[in-house]
Order: C-alpha cells, then sequence, then structure tokens
C-alpha cells in the first residue's frame, strides 16, 4: 500500500475496536498515526504497541464533543508532524433505548459524540487540507444509517446525518480532497456497552452473536486509503456474511 506509507493520519475513537485496528493496520503499512480518545491510558499503551512493532504513532487524550479539544488534536498533529493527510472521525456511542424511555441526556450525547463530533474534526481538519490542496475525511458511520429498529431512532438519526455531512462535504471539496462514509454492520467492539436500558442491553447482546472483527472495517479503510489520489471511494457499507440485515 504505497499510498498508505508516510501519510499522517489522526483517528478519533482510537483506543478501542474499530480505532484501535485501524490504529494497527495503518501504522503497520508505514503511516504516521495520531490517536485521540478519552482513555488516555489506553492510547499509551496502544501506541507504546505500535511503537515496538517498528511504527510511528501519537496520542492525545481527546473529548470530541470539545470542538476546542479537536481543534487542540489537530494543531498537536501539525506540530508533530506539518502536515495532516487522513481524518478518521470513528468516535461513535450507541446508548440505544426506547423513545419513551426519554433519556435526554443519552440522546444529547449521542448527538454530541457522533454528530457534532464528526462536525468538529472536519472544521479542524478542512482549512490545512484546503491550505495543502489535499487530503481525506473518513467519516465511520454505520448500517444503522439506513435501516432504522426499534430502541436506535436517535443513534439511526444521528448516522444518518454523518452520511449526508459526507456526502455534502463530498460534493463542496471535490478536486483536491477526498471523502469516505464507512458503514459498519455489526462489529465486535465495546459500543453496545453503553446502553443503559436493561431490556435493549438484552435483545442486543443477542442481536450481536453474529459479528465481524473490527479488524474488518480496518481493512476497508485502509482499502480507501489506499487508492490512487484520483479514485475517491465515497461509499461502504460492510457487514457480516450472515446477517440479515
Amino acid at each position: 500500500m504505497s499510498n498508505i506509507a508516510e501519510k499522517v493520519v489522526i483517528i478519533t475513537g482510537a483506543s478501542s475496536g474499530i480505532g484501535e485496528a485501524t490504529a494497527l493496520l495503518l501504522a503497520r503499512q508505514g503511516a504516521k498515526v495520531v490517536l485521540g480518545a478519552r482513555r488516555s491510558e489506553r492510547l499509551e499503551q496502544l501506541v507504546a504497541q505500535i511503537r515496538q512493532q517498528g511504527g510511528t504513532a501519537e496520542f492525545r487524550s481527546l473529548d470530541v464533543s470539545s470542538r476546542e479539544d479537536v481543534q487542540a488534536f489537530v494543531d498537536f498533529t501539525l506540530a508533530r508532524f506539518g502536515r495532516l493527510d487522513v481524518l478518521i472521525n470513528n468516535a461513535g456511542v450507541m446508548p440505544l433505548s426506547p423513545l419513551a424511555a426519554l433519556k435526554f441526556a443519552e440522546w444529547d450525547r449521542m448527538i454530541d459524540v457522533n454528530i457534532r463530533g464528526v462536525l468538529h474534526g472536519i472544521g479542524a481538519a478542512l482549512p490545512v487540507m484546503q491550505r495543502q490542496r489535499s487530503g481525506h475525511v473518513i467519516n465511520v458511520a454505520s448500517l444503522g444509517a439506513y435501516r432504522v429498529v426499534p430502541t436506535a431512532a436517535v443513534y439511526c438519526a444521528t448516522k444518518a446525518a454523518v452520511v449526508s455531512i459526507s456526502e455534502g462535504l463530498r460534493q463542496e471539496v471535490g478536486g483536491d480532497i477526498r471523502v469516505t462514509v464507512v458503514s459498519p454492520g455489526v462489529v465486535e467492539s465495546e459500543l453496545a456497552e453503553s446502553i443503559s436500558d436493561s431490556a435493549t442491553r438484552a435483545m442486543m447482546e443477542e442481536f450481536r452473536q453474529v459479528s465481524i472483527p473490527a479488524s474488518a472495517i480496518a481493512e476497508t479503510i485502509a482499502f480507501a486509503i489506499g487508492q490512487p489520489p484520483q479514485v475517491d471511494v465515497s461509499e461502504l457499507i460492510v457487514r457480516p456474511t450472515a446477517s440479515a440485515y
């Protein structure tokens, strides 16, 4: 993947799941990765692992719901490496519940992380990429963006927003900057652990029996990055072969 080697890649939500798997894969392929998440102790361990394997990695504690924090994350990357080639907006939360449960705080959290977090990433990275006249924004959405199920109305709405934001961005910046939206189906991750509604949590544990590893999504992201500069892989849905959804 010569188109990945030496690229500077920042990844939000990098402490576990898709973010962690993507960091490991891209670093092995020669990218310089900068990792952000709230759990800085896990990021420190991941960076140490990457460096032990001969890769280049840095980390910074990051809350994507804070615009100032995301801007500082991008500024940190520029100070360390002098450029930014790929932004992977991966951070997300999924505290599912029926709308009638009226979990306003959880609704707000999904909007803040899943939508505002993506916009904060774009807002911080886009001016850099426009100055460079090159760059790649990769937004991780979900199969839920295309199929709504009970208990997931707000979550699905946030991920549908990510798809719309990605397409709007692609149309606006086409020519120099690539935009990709990756929508995973059920992936082995800690995402469902944020579900506080007991009935929904039990249902989701059963639903997630059919899943694919986070490394499958990492491979998908690497595929999109690895294409020639004039090729934009705009939208990818990746799901378990056995999944009915």
